[in-house]
């Protein structure tokens, strides 16, 4: 199993060059068509304290200067990704999780940045990752690289976490240690009985992979202490969540994993 298709997120607002040469690196790896993405939107009509609106002209301005920027970004791109990767540049004027969301059916992985709190012009983490479909690589802050050397598999028995283990299989292929850890250590037989037969699919993938049972708290921050401990440099997690009207309402893991930005995190849903 391999990623043959890397959608790569440029946040307008950010230094390209980072996340891309992290995402050029992937694609040399797993010999992947890497697809650059840059997009925002012009905020909707707004009335001011005076009872004005803001349309017409001001929003053809914001609108030219999107454009601008969206134009200066295909030229990183087409700069920094080499001539050998097969590549392609796609851009929209819209809100980025939405740009993203759509692009997503053609690709294996996605790629990101941390993302940001301005819905028109970054991308929202969670709702990317609850709707796009596909595996959503949330890169540590300002990485150029990710070794991917050894990854921590966040796990418990469920959908959410047999999805992130199937989606990583290519980076966990490729790493030299794989831990496997469950935080459910009071729930006994069958929480060793699901971790041994997360090992044991691993392992029909030529996959090695150590089991923990991570004692302490069952919250994030147990998990991110435990990856630093063991020099994890890309975390793989189910990501659980669930939509209340028009907001993702997350487990308190997973609220952890997306708020962290000193490790990747592979998420999946």
């Amino acid at each position: 199993m391999s990623y043959k298709t890397i959608l790569v997120n440029l946040t307008v607002d950010a230094n390209p060059a980072p996340i891309l040469k992290l995402a050029t690196e992937l694609a040399q790896r797993f010999d992947a068509h890497l697809v650059g993405l840059a997009a925002a939107d012009v905020p909707p009509l707004v009335t001011t304290g005076e009872g004005l609106v803001y349309e017409g002209e001001v929003m053809q301005i914001q609108r030219t200067e999107i454009e601008k920027r969206l134009a200066e970004l295909r030229d990183i791109f087409e700069k920094l990704v080499p001539g050998e990767v097969s590549s392609e540049w796609t851009q929209y004027v819209c809100a980025p999780t939405r740009a993203l969301g759509l692009a997503a059916r053609s690709a294996d992985l996605v790629v990101t940045d941390d993302g940001g709190d301005d819905v028109f012009r970054a991308v929202d983490i969670g709702s990317l990752v609850l709707g796009a479909g596909r595996p959503v690589l949330v890169a540590a802050a300002n990485a150029e690289h990710l070794v991917g050397k050894t990854v921590l598999v966040a796990w418990k028995d469920s959908r959410e976490a047999r999805r992130a283990l199937s989606d990583s299989l290519p980076f966990l292929a490729r790493a030299k240690e794989v831990v496997v850890a469950t935080m459910e250590g009071d729930s006994g037989e069958d929480v060793r009985n699901s971790l041994a037969d997360a090992a044991v699919f691993l392992e029909q993938h030529g996959i090695m992979p150590q089991t923990e049972v991570i004692a302490g708290a069952a919250d994030g921050e147990t998990l991110l202490a435990f990856a630093r401990s063991i020099h994890a440099d890309l975390i793989v997690s189910g990501a659980y969540g669930h939509s209340r009207l028009r907001e993702w309402v997350f487990g308190g893991i997973t609220r952890s994993l997306i708020r962290e930005s000193g490790i990747s995190r592979l998420l999946s849903n």
